[in-house]
């Protein structure tokens, strides 16, 4: 349990000579010390809290030490005087050493310590007479923005360096966690996890984060191979939602979906100010981590597989835009099992790489993809990502020709061979796209279909866009030689306009890359799938649960969705030796083709897992 030193507004909450001690403990208390020593009487970690950039108490006493922007206004969480908001501190400044002594302090005076949760450490930049000097001594011009954001980005990993070494000193040789840099975004964990042990996701879908966001990110740092902790929160919306608890159904699917994703669940509260936990807050609690202790047993020594890698680009951060949450949410419903990668990493394992058009192909991609297919691997690109620094094709052997910008505007687009999408329907396609050619030999699942003429201010028809006309020779989806050519935004799209016909038709082109994938699941479309090696054979966890927009801001769960009489398909080389629903422990009939191990799921919890037992 992650227990505080020290708050957002600056006060220190254990026996100090400092004067930022807050003044509202009694001269005898020693909260900290009390709170560690009786969650270490019955065998609960004490990770040590302390927040960084926010700090009320620091920014008052010296104001000077707050960031300040271009324009030398001071970085609030307000522009207004008098609305309740944060200050945002400069680590360039004489804080970086102010908040060290701190740091120091809770070292030496709880070491060993079982771990630090420095918060709100995001990237900050500045234009204070520290952080210009400072520039300056980089050589970097302090009146440009992008050197700007390069040098918070420098200063934050230099405290990082500075503090990590800190507490690394003062860790018990059987440290489970170090120190962890909060609010900074997971992409970057491939060059900052120098500095660190352990990842954290915090993630509370009700307060700003949304459910698209812990399936992206637990994607992209799963393959780290670090321990991870994901938390939510116990709040109706967000931290400091103090009076209002988070439906049931909806805690539990949150650490449903921790769990089937392989991360430690963690769930987030506040004290009261009168120092007693609410029951009514850890009963709701215990009911979601109840379910997950029926869970563990099954899943010993369980990693998760994937077969499906997804490259996106890490300079998008934790929020990767349309064509990543595209990706999550069509791959997703498709049941595909996928891993999230920076470009650079190794793609050994994995039977498919996927490339949005979000991410880049440069010189080094390109040769990196080429290998990857010699090796046998199947390829499929979206949009630019077929083009290798947006000029030439990124593959030598892609299944299209002649690609080149589109004319701008609608276009729809002619499915071939797609289940579920008519064929004599053309579907529209938005955006931009690339013109092509089939190359020979190439299966065409979808052509470019052009409306009866360009919308425009002053000829157009109808709502939205002219209605399609011709069938034409370009190709929009093309699929040979195990790589297959989107030339459309497919992934942006579908985050976009949640078109069905788009996952179709993106299912269709995976199938021809991946005719046996590792598990097929029927039943509703927003069924989540992952699956599991453990100790003694293969977990596939289900979830069903459907968050609606209620409020102008928030997706609720109330209830699980059940599922009934749904086909699950497992590639399993021999027959199992059992096959069970669990945590119910209910036996199920199952039938092995050879191939896969089928089965049928009914349950009405939200989240249950076919384990099976075999070789």
């Amino acid at each position: 349990m992650t227990v505080f030193a020290k708050c957002h507004h600056g006060r220190l909450y254990y026996s100090t000579d400092r004067p930022e001690r807050h003044p509202g403990l009694a001269p005898d208390l020693d909260l900290l010390s009390a709170q560690i020593e009786a969650l270490h009487a019955v065998g609960i970690r004490t990770p040590i809290y302390l927040s960084l950039q926010v700090d009320e108490y620091a920014a008052r006493e010296h104001p000077e030490w707050v960031a300040h922007d271009e324009n030398l206004k001071i970085t609030r969480w307000s522009d207004s005087a008098f609305e309740a908001a944060w200050h945002v501190l400069d680590m360039s400044s004489p804080y970086a050493d102010y908040f060290a002594d701190q740091l120091s302090e809770v070292l030496e005076r709880f070491a060993p310590v079982d771990g630090i949760f420095v918060d709100m450490c995001w990237d900050q930049p500045s234009v204070s007479r520290w952080a210009v000097d400072g520039m300056r001594r980089e050589g970097l011009d302090p009146a440009d923005a992008d050197q700007r954001a390069r040098y918070a980005k420098l200063v934050a990993r230099r405290y990082m360096a500075r503090y990590s070494a800190m507490v690394e000193k003062t860790l018990p040789p059987d440290a489970a966690q170090g120190v962890w840099f909060n609010s900074r975004p997971k992409t970057g964990l491939s060059e900052e996890r120098q500095f660190v042990r352990h990842t954290e996701i915090e993630g509370l879908p009700t307060g700003g984060w949304g459910y698209a966001f812990l399936p992206y990110v637990a994607r992209y740092v799963r393959p780290l191979g670090l321990p991870t902790l994901s938390h939510t929160g116990r709040f109706h919306e967000s931290w400091g939602d103090n009076a209002a608890l988070k439906p049931r159904a909806a805690l539990l699917y949150e650490c449903s979906q921790m769990l089937s994703h392989g991360l430690t669940s963690g769930v987030g509260d506040v004290l009261h100010p009168r120092g007693a936990p609410s029951p009514a807050v850890y009963e709701l609690i215990g009911s979601a981590y109840g379910h997950l202790e029926r869970c563990e047993p099954f899943l010993d020594g369980g990693r998760v597989v994937s077969e499906v890698a997804v490259l996106v680009d890490p300079a998008l951060g934790d929020n990767p835009g349309a064509s990543g949450i595209g990706a999550v949410r069509a791959l997703q419903q498709l049941r595909t099992q996928f891993d999230l990668l920076p470009p650079a990493s190794d793609l050994t394992g994995y039977r498919v790489v996927v490339v949005p058009e979000s991410t880049r192909v440069d010189d080094a991609l390109a040769v990196r993809l080429q290998h990857y297919r010699e090796g046998g691997g199947a390829v499929l690109l979206t949009g630019p990502a077929l083009l290798k620094n947006g000029t030439e094709p990124a593959l030598p052997d892609l299944p299209v020709e002649g690609l080149a910008p589109a004319p701008a505007g609608e276009s729809f687009l002619a499915c071939e061979g797609v289940p579920g999408v008519p064929a004599d329907f053309p579907v529209i396609s938005y955006g931009s796209r690339l013109t092509a050619r089939a190359a020979e030999g190439a299966e065409v699942l979808a052509r470019v279909v052009a409306p009866y003429f360009p919308r425009s201010w002053d000829r157009f028809c109808g709502h939205s866009y002219t209605p399609p006309a011709d069938l034409t020779e370009e190709v929009a989806v093309a699929v040979g030689g195990g790589v297959a050519a989107v030339t459309v935004p497919l992934l942006a799209e579908f985050h976009e306009h949640g078109l069905e016909a788009y996952r179709h038709l993106l299912g269709a082109a995976l199938d021809r890359l991946l005719p046996d994938p590792l598990v097929r699941a029927g039943g509703p479309v927003h069924l989540e799938t992952t699956v599991m090696r453990t100790t003694t054979g293969t977990a596939v966890h289900l979830i069903s649960f459907v968050p609606s927009r209620e409020t102008p801001t928030l997706d609720l769960v109330h209830d699980p969705f059940p599922l009934v009489d749904v086909p699950v398909a497992l590639r399993l080389d021999s027959a199992p030796r059992s096959v069970r629903l669990q945590p119910t422990g209910q036996e199920l009939p199952w039938d092995h083709d050879g191939a896969y191990l089928h089965v049928r799921v009914t349950t009405l919890d939200g989240h249950a897992m076919v384990v099976v037992d075999h070789d």
